[in-house]
């Protein structure tokens, strides 16, 4: 049973909604992130990005960048830019495109449900990511983004999310993403008690992205400059909860900086031993798991396992599994994908285009596209507490920041 609370959200002003909503903190580079701040002073980056408001270079973030985000916060809230709920809520928040929509549940859920493994993950997190984040929970006293979680699809719960979006909706706005924004706001305690009462039958839920959000949230929990007592706003975390059905997630694709010594034919030569080398008429993405597509020169190649997908376990046989072992670190000479610098990670719509035209700018050597993994297959590895390759799922559309915040204070000062 998932335990989900109403809470009092800071969120913008409808009239600058879209003005404040920003792409995740995780998705951007400090350089893109300072450049969105200078051009737009509403971007909620200069909250969600540690960095952002600073000049330069920031490898090592000083303490003074997230009280920044913190001193940022309060000025947006004195602005009236953002402004605080006088009661507990809830939001049902879409996301759409021509071809795509979700609906997920804003709430708060509890982070006992973490420790737990209710929330299951399938992702580990670095220690440096994760410590920037809680350093910034901290030191802003709120999570300012939303875990992205998935929950077994209920049809009793989309009939209720499908009666709310019948109303007025509180924002809707197309952003820079191309993707339209709507949210709705579920303020009736009995409406919030209904929805409660149905999540409450829904036995666990998944992360989908948002793991150093979630791990963050849960170590800022265990600190000791905390309130005591049960009930604390630091025992909950902040989400967005989908319908498995309804998400979609696109490949996850690789770059490699050079080919390991070897030139462009003895590459192909030594990855002819273990699959099929045919070049492509045209760009396009793997048809099936144990397929890659790959760009090298100045054009697009098939390799097609040789011996097929066969029996394997819920991680090796995955699409970037196959691919490490048997082409990036026997031949390219890459042992760990997490660590080396010579790799490179391209998620996403237009991942086959931008991939080509690192290839093409000389900027990287090689890349190599991926069948994406299913959400099915998402849930049976966490549901078998393993974690997937880094850098397996890239979920599409993302969630904006700067809709909600959940204060771990009462209020603003």
């Amino acid at each position: 049973m998932l335990d989900i609370i109403p809470f009092k959200a800071l969120r913008p002003r409808p009239a600058v909604a879209a003005l404040v909503a920003a792409s995740p903190y995780d998705v951007v580079s400090l350089s893109e992130a300072q450049n969105i701040a200078r051009l737009n002073p509403l971007s909620f980056l200069r909250v969600e990005k540690t960095g952002a408001d600073l000049p330069g270079d920031l490898p090592d973030p000083p303490d003074d960048a997230y009280l920044v985000s913190r001193n940022n916060l309060e000025a947006f809230f004195a602005k009236g830019l953002l402004f605080q709920e006088e009661k507990e809520c809830l939001y049902v928040y879409r996301q759409a495109t021509a071809t795509h929509a979700q609906y997920g549940l804003v709430a708060c859920i509890s982070l006992k449900q973490y420790d737990e493994g209710i929330i299951k993950r399938h992702e580990l997190t670095r220690a440096e990511k994760e410590l920037d984040r809680t350093n910034h929970i901290q030191a802003v006293a709120a999570q300012t983004g939303p875990v992205f979680l998935a929950y077994p699809a209920s049809d009793f719960i989309d009939a209720l999310i499908e009666r709310i979006c019948e109303r007025t909706s509180e924002y809707d706005f197309l952003a820079a993403d191309q993707v339209r924004h709507s949210v709705w706001l579920v303020n009736d305690d009995r409406e919030i008690e209904g929805i409660q009462a149905a999540f409450n039958r829904v036995e666990s839920c998944y992360i989908a992205d948002g793991h150093h959000r979630a791990a963050a949230a849960a170590a800022v929990r265990k600190r000791g400059n905390r309130p005591e007592g049960p009930g604390s706003h630091y025992d909950y975390l902040l989400a967005v909860l989908f319908p498995h059905d309804q998400l979609q997630i696109l490949p996850y694709n690789r770059v490699v900086r050079d080919l390991n010594g070897l030139n462009q034919d003895q590459l192909l030569k030594k990855i002819g031993e273990s699959f099929l080398v045919s070049k492509l008429p045209r760009r396009r993405p793997p048809a099936r798991a144990d397929e890659f597509t790959m760009f090298l020169g100045d054009r697009w190649f098939s390799l097609q396992a040789k011996e097929g997908p066969g029996e394997k376990d819920l991680i090796s046989g995955l699409p970037a599994s196959l691919l490490q072992e048997a082409i990036l670190k026997p031949v390219l000479g890459i042992e760990d994908p997490r660590r080396d610098s010579r790799i490179s990670f391209v998620g996403g719509t237009d991942s086959l285009e931008e991939m080509e035209e690192m290839i093409r700018s000389g900027r990287e050597a090689a890349a190599f596209a991926l069948y994406p993994v299913s959400i099915a297959q998402l849930m049976q590895v966490s549901d078998a507490r393993l974690q997937l390759p880094p850098k397996t799922t890239w979920f599409e559309p993302k969630l904006l920041s700067g809709l909600f915040v959940h204060l771990l204070t009462d209020r603003l000062p």
